[in-house]
């Protein structure tokens, strides 16, 4: 067998999906300096042994970030195979000189192979057409536990998130119903006892977010990167907008955020004008995010 061939066959979960899983979680991690020496083989001598093990080594990544998509009720073996595509993408236009870990590059082609999969074949997907509203589409979920909405979005919350996602409200309730309808549960009842049995539903298969080493792994990577990206957009905004956005959203957990009437206040203008000067000092950070992206 040839080495892309065997490449392929070791990413196909195939009709066995907990064997596979099994098998990749016995893959080794590599370190730092052996990940940038395959890498430096493949790119300068293009020697597929090297990314073989390259690919080999982060399948287990692909299979954490596949997790994130269970509420999309798509087989996760489709999931996992779509991912190892946007791996092996990855690996192809890695450059190790840069300073940065192959997991933290691979993140966004594993995702956005991800994406375009569940994209094509979610069925009740009708109205992720535009870049909005596909942004709306992979983004509800995570606005809705900022807000507190446990199930369907109130008027008011539908009118929040699609200010901040620039969506018509309308959208962001049927996008909602649509993404409700679609959900499987990660537990389910013991018919005898009406008790919640986290082991007989599909939670159980899940392994503990803290498991996964190249997961971990990641997540440092991308929040240290984060970070820096926000902690250099701070520093370019006028002193007042820096105050404000700090008191807002950086305050500590055990503190209460000021409220807009607060602020207006303070700083002896309206609370609308607060309320606008924490917007634009967003979406520069956002914009800064994006650019970064």
């Amino acid at each position: 067998m040839t080495n892309h061939a065997l490449i392929l066959n070791q990413l196909s979960p195939g009709a066995n999906l907990e064997a596979y899983l099994r098998n990749v979680a016995q893959m080794p991690l590599l370190t730092a300096e052996r990940e940038e020496e395959l890498a430096l083989r493949f790119r300068t001598l293009n020697d597929l042994d090297a990314a073989r093990e390259l690919v080999l080594s982060h399948l287990r990544l692909v299979v954490a970030v596949s997790r994130q998509y269970a509420g999309y009720g798509l087989p996760q073996a489709d999931l996992i195979q779509e991912g190892n595509l946007g791996l092996m993408k990855a690996v192809k236009r890695f450059d190790p000189t840069r300073g940065v870990r192959l997991v933290s590059f691979a993140l966004h082609w594993i995702k956005a192979e991800m994406h375009e999969y569940i994209l094509r074949n979610w069925q009740m997907v009708k109205v992720a057409t535009t870049k909005a509203q596909r942004k709306l589409f992979f983004n509800l979920r995570s606005l809705k536990r900022a807000l507190g909405a446990e199930q369907a979005v109130s008027g008011d919350q539908a009118a929040l998130i699609a200010k901040e996602l620039n969506v018509a409200p309308e959208e962001v309730l049927e996008m909602d119903r649509r993404l409700s309808g679609g959900d499987t549960p990660l537990e389910t009842k013991n018919a005898e006892t009406d008790d919640w049995q986290g082991t007989l539903g599909p939670i159980a298969t899940l392994a503990a977010q803290d498991a996964d080493p190249a997961e971990i792994i990641a997540q440092s990577q991308e929040e240290a990167r984060t970070k820096s990206i926000v902690i250099q957009a701070l520093g370019e905004l006028d002193a007042r907008s820096r105050e404000i956005l700090s008191a807002r959203w950086l305050h500590d957990e055990d503190e209460r955020a000021p409220t807009l009437h607060e602020l207006a206040s303070q700083y002896g203008v309206s609370a609308e004008r607060i309320r606008q000067i924490e917007a634009a000092a967003m979406r520069k950070i956002r914009t800064q995010l994006s650019a970064a992206a």
